[in-house]
């Protein structure tokens, strides 16, 4: 849709997603930034580009537009008062979108830097961008802007790219090959063959089937350069424990690297809503807890690299050092083992053709895009299972909740429960297990089985949810630490005692020195975010009482 023929009243403002600045805030801002006039059909910055400031409309209006296969698309457009920009201005990543001038003013240019103090210098303020980049984020997100990713539905590949940006929160829509004329158009135009699928698209930049770590680099997500000295801790696993460690560790000077394989926030992140999480009475959304906790520990100092799949720990020359896959490997003094859990997948035959289309393991904003207005299925008896179901409800045509257990509260909190039974738009299916998948290009229905009496239904379904547990992320240690036989990292006395070593073993120490496991991957930990935050924070006082113990300060 051409701007031309677009109303140019400023969009409302949606959650906090598009405020207005104070007199105060300006002329704080404008002491540290420079004005700029400018005139209709300027860009201010544009999709894809690395490097921009943050900017406050003084005069004049600003729309923000996404490039279309049918021509620009409108965003939302911004008049006096109002500043541009989303999340991705304050973690490093490119531009997702076009800011584009319609009608001509004053904007005051502010550097990253500058924005970054007084952000620290005025609570209140940061708390009103953070709040409104995040909301912002959401609202890409929901519309489909940013990157682009052609491929099709059957291609894993198009499935990993898929999971990757998904649980990385970042905005895309995807042109399946498979059923979107524009598609095959746009791959005419750009000359790009179908074996050399699946594409992504950003600006200017047109990445062919590129890896997960490509991408990332591509989009400021890049590996740590290799280190010429030794850090004092690297954090492995970037979910609550791990983010609670970098934050502490970082602020407590103390030279922090973090690192996941996949993305921040952990399992955390996947949720649509943590409700018993201490001081958010209505809540907390999963994403939001991780973005908040990226950027205070980058505040901090801490490094953060996504993805930074770690392959072993070892040890050489007194240090420890962590092989990264792809990437150099980092030496330390002191390690944390964060890693937490992987969810189960499903074994019912040929569940993996729709992996990361229409079958998934989490429930945020993303996924509900993808089946909106649709019926859906939900797997498990947790709390996951439970979140997801009453997140997708307000989504979905409505949700069928399987569940093995003969009763909901033998795994999910009483609340939950309650509210789950006052939601008609979900059903659930008690003694139940699912038996098969059906569908062509995404998912069309499953077999259920009612258990006592070994009946089978087909439900229809475009979407499956699958929460049915979880194991430990710890066969990447092979046998560099004592586990339990399930697989968690053994801690404290048990630690100890499976090393056969004489000493004491701190409370969270593993078997080696030095090495200290938080979280869900610990064995005997309490499943809960707010406990693996604690462990986190934790771990760190921990590895300073290991500094103190070896007569050794941090930086040495």
């Amino acid at each position: 849709m051409a701007l031309s023929s677009v109303p140019l009243e400023e969009t409302p403002d949606q959650l906090g997603a598009y405020p207005r600045l104070s007199d105060d805030q300006l002329g704080a801002l404008a002491a540290v930034g420079e004005q700029q006039s400018v005139a209709p059909g300027d860009v201010l910055f544009k999709e894809g580009d690395e490097d921009y400031d943050f900017l406050v409309i003084l005069d004049g209006k600003v729309a923000m537009v996404q490039d279309g296969e049918s021509g620009e698309q409108l965003i939302a457009v911004h008049g006096p008062r109002r500043f541009l920009g989303e999340l991705g201005l304050l973690v490093g990543q490119p531009a997702f979108f076009t800011a584009k001038v319609v009608e001509p003013g004053d904007v005051l240019r502010v550097p990253i830097e500058r924005l970054r103090e007084r952000v620290g210098d005025d609570p209140a303020f940061g708390d009103l961008v953070l709040r409104a980049f995040l909301q912002r984020r959401s609202i890409l997100i929901g519309l489909g802007a940013g990157l682009r990713i052609i491929g099709s539905c059957y291609s894993a590949g198009t499935r990993r790219l898929l999971e990757f940006v998904a649980r990385n929160r970042l905005p895309h829509r995807w042109l399946d090959l498979e059923e979107d004329t524009d598609a095959e158009r746009l791959l005419t135009r750009l000359g790009v063959r179908t074996d050399e699928t699946p594409i992504v698209l950003l600006g200017d930049a047109l990445l062919r089937n590129p890896s997960n770590a490509a991408l990332a680099r591509a989009l400021g997500l890049s590996f740590p350069a290799r280190r010429r000295d030794i850090a004092d801790l690297v954090v492995v696993g970037a979910g609550p424990a791990g983010l609670a460690a970098a934050v502490y560790g970082a602020s407590e000077g103390l030279t922090t690297i973090g690192l996941d394989g996949v993305a921040v926030g952990g399992q955390a992140a996947t949720s649509a809503r943590i409700e018993n999480y201490l001081g958010f009475p209505s809540g907390l959304s999963g994403p939001e807890l991780a973005e908040r906790a990226r950027i205070q520990a980058q505040k901090f100092g801490a490094t953060l690299t996504v993805p930074g799949e770690v392959t072993s720990l070892g040890r050489h020359d007194g240090h420890y050092v962590v092989e990264i896959d792809q990437g150099p490997p980092i030496e330390a003094s002191t390690v944390i083992v964060a890693t937490g859990v992987r969810y189960r997948r499903l074994p019912v035959p040929g569940i993996d053709r729709f992996e990361g289309a229409s079958v998934f393991h989490a429930a945020t904003i993303m996924e509900a895009r993808v089946c909106a207005g649709d019926p859906v299925a939900v797997i498990g008896g947790g709390n996951s299972a439970g979140q997801a179901a009453l997140f997708l409800s307000r989504h979905a045509s409505g949700v069928r909740l399987i569940v093995r257990e003969p009763d909901l509260s033998q795994n999910m909190s009483r609340y939950l429960i309650d509210r789950i039974e006052r939601t008609p738009e979900i059903e659930v299916l008690l003694n139940a297990e699912v038996r098969s998948v059906e569908g062509e290009k995404s998912l069309e229905a499953i077999t259920v089985e009612d258990n006592p009496s070994g009946e089978r239904r087909r439900i229809e379904g475009r979407a499956l949810f699958v929460f049915i547990g979880a194991q430990p992320h710890s066969g990447w240690l092979g046998n560099a630490l004592a586990l339990d036989k399930k697989g968690f990292v053994l801690t404290g006395p048990a630690a100890a005692r499976a090393a056969g070593e004489p000493r004491d073993c701190m409370l969270l120490e593993t078997s080696r020195p030095g090495v200290l496991a938080a979280g869900d991957v610990r064995s005997g930990s309490i499943k809960r975010v707010a406990s693996a935050v604690g462990e986190g924070a934790m771990a760190v006082r921990l590895v300073h009482e290991h500094f103190a113990a070896v007569a050794r300060r941090p930086g040495q």
